[in-house]
């Protein structure tokens, strides 16, 4: 299904008008994410600007949009709880700094391990994940405080106009490609919302909402309320000490009079343009101590590898999109000047973003430009043209999310399931299950690598056999076929048979490599069970790479290598 991102050349054109669409998109996501990360929106809007901005410059993917992820916000959000934001800062700069150090050392091809298998669970949990992420905008405030889905007409003309957008973006590219579809919609159906909030009956207007069709401005400020409720919940529960669990479901703590004057007081506030958080006189600065260095690492460390995990199988998921190649270490880099960058201007630090990307990738967006465009974009409409993105709907963006999860999800694994192994079908279902669950892309690519990594070493296992032939009629040789590893080494040790066997043994291992220690261990031992029987066993074939690993292990393994060469004739065609 990912033949569904239509082919383009790069051109400057496609490039502006695909980053225009982007930063459009990317201003609810990056609120979200700052909400569930528990930070300022704005936190999340210019993190969104300089994590996109740098690695558009310096990464090594063009056409590939990063900015703030909610894979990164899960690992921020204990941070915040546990030690205040003051510490938030420093993590990203030491994230970042741990991730341009795994690009300096080229770690960046580990990306190759990742299984197929791996990748398409990730794709479509991802999908799964993005959509599941949609139903927030399906809300508004209710009047208990709390965010309740919409009902009757407003959630009609909602879904109306979401299925609008999503046509919009299926057929106008069959009439031209001048301009991308996904921009085109937008602005198409944001015409339409306008008028129907315009001229629309006020008894349309649903409760604690000031538009029938919820706009991004709307979405902002209803999560900005329900949290102020939630948190005078909290405070009142902890003057009265009240445990919640004791509550009944229905009670809520507050009373409409209360709920109301919460609500009031929530006003839309100017923030400051980003500065260096050590100049923000808003922000408590960290110590500079060791102690800090402790507090701040584990959670840095677990930043830069969901960070570089996440952007690197994005990078790999656009490569097979364009049919080009990135270059995975240059990425490292640019993604940790990114976070080094945001860190320093009090960001909440993110990585590549695959529903942004795919949203460029198919509007034509294909250069640096566009991961520009989108960034200073995105920019322009937080601190100049506020007033214009306070009247794009949320069911314009909603579409687009929509036609990219159609777009992602890989549709071919729901036939062709039965037709691949059974382990395959395993790690698949695991890594999307897990994604979705738990909305941690990071943990479900690496549990899915170790399970097909198991799985590997299981069958390769059961696959150490030998041929057994004799030479000078004294002389029993052992043929190995199959790897020696420790894994294989249980089956290896009941393949030979000291107390039976001639004087002379030999293991051949033309056709058998020796990996790690558990295989020098086991040669090792079946050679001094040989030695207790009065017996010499003599290891022939072994390559230069095995040989120096045995040679290498010194004491650990008095074997005998034989320098003797048995070479294997094959019929040549």
């Amino acid at each position: 299904m990912l033949a569904f991102f239509s082919k383009h050349k790069a051109s400057v054109k496609d490039d502006v008008l695909s980053g225009l669409t982007v930063s459009l998109a990317l201003v609810p996501e990056a609120v979200a994410f700052a909400f569930v990360a528990g930070v300022p929106p704005t936190v999340g809007l210019y993190s969104a600007f300089f994590i996109g901005f740098v690695s558009a410059l310096a990464g090594g993917r063009p056409g590939m949009i990063s900015g703030a992820t909610g894979a990164m916000a899960v690992v921020i959000v204990s941070l915040v709880a546990m030690h205040g934001i003051q510490y938030l800062f420093p993590a990203v700069i030491l994230c970042g700094l741990l991730q341009v150090t795994v690009g300096v050392l080229r770690l960046g091809k580990l990306i190759r391990l990742v299984p197929h298998s791996v990748m398409l669970g990730f794709v479509n949990g991802l999908a799964i994940v993005i959509a599941l992420a949609q139903i927030g905008s399906f809300k508004t405030l209710g009047t208990d405080g709390t965010m309740t889905f919409l009902q009757g007409t407003p959630m009609t003309i909602m879904i109306g106009l979401v299925a609008l957008t999503m046509a919009v973006i299926i057929l106008l590219p069959k009439l031209t490609k001048a301009v991308p579809s996904s921009l085109a919609a937008i602005i198409m159906v944001s015409v339409i919302a306008v008028g129907i909030n315009k001229f629309a009956p006020e008894n349309w207007i649903p409760a604690g909402q000031n538009n029938v069709v919820q706009t991004v401005d709307d979405l902002m400020m209803n999560n900005l309320k329900a949290k102020a409720v939630t948190e005078a919940e909290q405070k009142a529960l902890a003057s009265e000490k009240v445990d919640a669990t004791e509550l009944p479901a229905a009670t809520s703590v507050l009373n409409e009079t209360q709920i109301a004057t919460v609500v009031a007081s929530v006003q839309p506030a100017k923030e400051p343009l980003p500065m260096l958080f050590f100049l923000d006189s808003r922000y408590v600065l960290a110590p500079f101590s060791w102690e800090t260095l402790l507090i701040i690492f584990p959670f840095s460390l677990i930043l830069a590898g969901v960070g570089l995990i996440e952007s690197l199988m994005t990078l790999t998921l656009i490569d097979e999109i364009t049919e080009t190649r990135g270059s995975g270490n240059r990425e490292c880099i640019g993604q940790g000047a990114a976070n080094i960058v945001c860190g320093l201007f009090g960001g909440m630090g993110g990585c590549a973003m695959i529903g942004q990307s795919l949203i460029n990738v198919n509007s034509g967006g294909r250069g640096r430009l566009s991961g520009v465009v989108g960034a200073v974009g995105l920019l322009v409409l937080v601190v100049l043209l506020k007033p214009v993105i306070s009247m794009v709907p949320m069911a314009a963006l909603v579409g687009v999310m929509f036609m990219v999860v159609i777009g992602t999800f890989e549709w071919s694994t729901l036939h062709t399931w039965n037709r691949v192994p059974r382990s395959d079908v395993l790690v698949m279902v695991l890594v999307a299950g897990y994604t979705v669950l738990f909305h941690n892309l990071a943990v479900a690519v690496l549990l899915g690598i170790i399970v097909q990594a198991l799985i590997f070493a299981w069958h390769h296992a059961t696959h150490m056999m030998a041929d057994i032939h004799f030479e000078d009629d004294d002389k029993k040789v052992y043929q190995l076929h199959g790897p020696l590893f420790f894994a294989s080494v249980s089956s290896f040790r009941e393949l030979l048979d000291p107390v039976n066997d001639p004087p002379i043994v030999a293991i051949d291992f033309y056709f058998s490599r020796v990996y790690d220690q558990s295989a020098i261990e086991a040669i090792h031992k079946i050679a001094e069970r040989y030695r207790q029987e009065g017996k010499c066993l003599h290891l022939r074939n072994l390559n230069a790479d095995c040989k120096r690993l045995i040679e290498r292990a010194g004491d650990l393994a008095e074997v005998d290598i034989s320098e003797d060469r048995h070479y294997h004739i094959t019929k040549m065609i």
